[in-house]
């Protein structure tokens, strides 16, 4: 929810056109390379400010985040306002991400070869086990949700958790980063590690950094993940990687399950719901040009 915190008198500049003495509007600086565009970069950084945790930002917020004076954050705010990227409470004069970036999200998804690969599978998939069916990708410890299919059946269970493409979560406690972090090299896969916050989310939460190392060799040597209780309390998952013409794990699949629609043993939701599963998975890597090696 948007904060209702008067702004301070100070927050927005009284003369925003000034120029700062970090203006790079009239000599850009004699170290950027040939082509290389400061505004735009300095553009970017305060869109980047924004995120999940931090969707409400003012102007002297913005200012610390990206290392410059308020006049100069509040010309270029002023811009990506005006242009749609970042919109303006009237109330409290802080800023949001606005509809622009939206857009520009969904067409870099829409973009994706792998998402126009993948869409009829991941719904076939849905509609045939009656659950929830996602895809994601790898984004440093995270995973990025780039499509979610749910079926048409009354069984359908909401899983409450407000996921939709976008949203992000951690990799260390879902199938499908599990998935995603097992089939990475292991200079990487440590690093990545070595970032993440191991708090418990859910009754079975990993915490420990031995043992999800050791769950993680699990995964590769048998092409699943699954997810019993990690993330939420009653969320069950099973996922699936998939794979692009050089070999690579592009992306991961799972199905999600939660006890209140089906309190079956572990062994009863793998027994079910591998094999679909795997079929997806494997439907949309030989689409993506991956051929098994005999």
């Amino acid at each position: 929810m948007t904060s209702r915190t008067p702004p301070s008198a100070s927050d927005e500049p009284t003369n925003p056109l000034a120029a700062g003495a970090d203006d790079d509007e009239t000599a850009p600086p004699k170290t950027a390379a040939a082509g290389f565009s400061q505004s735009l970069e300095r553009g970017l950084l305060i869109l980047s400010s924004f995120s999940e945790t931090c969707p409400v930002l003012g102007i002297s917020d913005l200012g610390r985040a990206v290392g410059l004076n308020r006049s100069t954050t509040y010309r270029y705010v002023a811009t990506l306002a005006k242009l749609g990227y970042l919109q303006q409470d009237p109330d409290s004069r802080k800023y949001s991400l606005g509809p622009r970036v939206v857009d520009l999200g969904f067409a870099a998804i829409n973009s994706m070869e792998i998402t126009r690969v993948a869409g009829p599978f991941l719904q076939a998939l849905s509609d045939e086990t009656g659950y929830t069916v996602s895809m994601a990708v790898l984004d440093g410890p995270d995973i990025v949700y780039v499509d979610r299919r749910r079926s048409g059946r009354a069984s359908t269970f909401a899983m409450g958790l407000h996921l939709h493409v976008g949203s992000r979560l951690p990799a260390y406690c879902t199938s499908m980063g599990k998935v995603l972090l097992a089939h990475q090299d292991p200079a990487v896969l440590r690093n990545l590690v070595d970032r993440t916050d191991l708090a418990r989310r859910g009754p079975k939460t990993i915490t420990a950094r031995e043992q999800l190392m050791v769950a993680l060799a699990r995964v590769r040597r048998t092409g699943f993940a699954l997810n019993d209780e990690e993330l939420a309390p009653g969320l069950r998952s099973l996922a699936a990687p998939v794979q692009d013409r050089s070999g690579a794990v592009v992306a991961a699949v799972n199905i999600a399950v939660h006890l209140t629609v089906w309190n079956a043993s572990v062994e009863s939701v793998m027994s079910r719901l591998e094999a679909p599963l795997r079929r997806a998975t494997t439907e949309i890597s030989t689409r993506l040009g991956h051929r098994p090696q005999a």
